[in-house]
């Protein structure tokens, strides 16, 4: 079985394969988790090089270092103390790269590990750096890493006029692409002009277990963003990420964000029979326990919730049989049953949208709330729905593996 190597590994490791890069100013787009198999980080694996000139660097939401827990949460520039560079922040009185900004450099660098799912905003800001490289004439290299969700492909695709930071385009909720191959779908779909190279893996099997797309025991797992904190949380993130449009936690303020959901008055015991007998085989590859947790921040902190954890971390877990956009969209419509009156989703301002309901912009349509909200609706009817658009997509991607 081959060792995995991310870009950044080969790039560190061949020099040929960096040359075009000399003499060149490097901008470098890292957060947390662009890190070396050794744990160093891309910022000074790459300081470090002689025959490379890193001139300034990007930090996307939660910052280049990590630096913010909780969601939309801005970060500032500020000067690297180590290196003495600029550090700007996407994710602060910006999303897109300034002309000021781009100044700084010749080549855009982008070394971010992603989840797999389209409301994750390193998508959103992937985009918009081959946007502005294009505008101002800049070369744009992905240093590519694993899917760590995989190859499955499942829920709705974004629909026209639903863009938004957590929406960069017309995908399902699992696209099964990596950071690389995105870079290529948005070029082609987008038609943009820009100079763009993909700084392969080698050694990448998404189909192999038990990562099935993560190196297990391999590499070691960094936090990409503050509360993606395994593996067990990517695989589950395409669904139970649907909960920062709803009124239940979805595990923030505890050790497992984003496995588990619950509230104070949830009647978790009731909800998992509901759901089974409503698609019992959209709970198919993973493991539904009945848990109680207290947050201690966020939606209902300091309160006793009762809630559900999904596990995919043992030998159940079945990687093409587990859904968990579906096994999050029957939680809602199985809640929507038991309570119909039940305060379900949460009306706020999500990622600086005050219009549109937070459900919805995370589905990238209003689709999926206006099914859990009619009592008539089934879940044949999503489920075909959502197999359109899945099939259809399973085509389009076709074109853009890279591996």
């Amino acid at each position: 079985m081959p060792v995995l190597q991310s870009g950044l590994d080969r790039l560190l490791a061949d020099p040929d394969l960096r040359r075009p890069l000399r003499g060149r100013r490097i901008a470098l787009v890292a957060h947390p988790a662009s890190v070396t198999a050794d744990l160093t980080h891309a910022i000074d694996a790459l300081a470090a090089l002689p025959d490379l000139q890193l001139s300034a660097a990007f930090g996307p939401q939660h910052g280049l270092r990590g630096d913010k827990q909780d969601n939309m949460v801005e970060s500032p520039d500020f000067l690297d103390p180590v290196h003495g560079i600029p550090v700007f922040s996407l994710y602060g009185t910006v999303r897109r790269p300034t002309p000021s900004m781009l100044a700084s450099c010749d080549v855009l660098l982008v070394d971010l590990q992603d989840l797999g799912c389209r409301i994750y905003t390193f998508i959103t800001t992937l985009r918009y750096l081959l946007e502005a490289a294009t505008r101002h004439g800049k070369a744009v290299w992905i240093l590519d890493r694993p899917n760590p969700a995989g190859r499955p492909v499942e829920g709705l695709r974004l629909r026209p006029g639903w863009e938004s930071f957590v929406g960069a385009g017309p995908l399902p909720m699992r696209h099964g692409l990596t950071m690389g191959e995105l870079a290529c779908w948005f070029i082609n779909t987008l038609g943009l002009d820009v100079d763009c190279t993909v700084v392969r893996m080698h050694g990448w099997n998404p189909d192999a277990a038990p990562g099935y797309g993560w190196p297990l025991g391999e590499r070691a797992w960094i936090n990409p963003s503050p509360n993606a904190a395994n593996v067990s949380m990517a695989r589950c993130y395409a669904g139970t990420v649907m909960l920062e449009g709803s009124t239940l936690s979805e595990g923030r303020g505890t050790t497992r964000p984003l496995e588990l959901f619950g509230a104070p008055d949830l009647d978790a015991s009731r909800l998992i029979a509901r759901m089974h007998e409503l698609a019992p085989d959209w709970l198919d590859g993973c493991r539904l326990r009945e848990c109680w947790f207290e947050p201690t921040f966020h939606k209902h902190a300091g309160r006793l919730c009762n809630g559900i954890q999904i596990h995919v971390e043992d030998a159940h877990y079945g990687h093409t049989a587990f859904r968990p956009w579906r096994l999050q969209s029957l939680a809602f419509k199985a809640l929507r049953q038991l309570q119909p009156d039940y305060p379900l989703w949460r009306d706020f301002a999500y990622e600086y949208e005050f219009e549109r309901l937070a459900i919805d912009l995370i589905n990238g349509s209003p689709l999926l709330r206006e099914w859990v909200d009619d009592p008539t609706a089934t879940p044949a009817d999503l489920d075909a729905l959502s197999r359109a658009d899945e099939g259809a997509w399973e085509q389009e991607r076709k074109e853009f593996l890279l591996y």
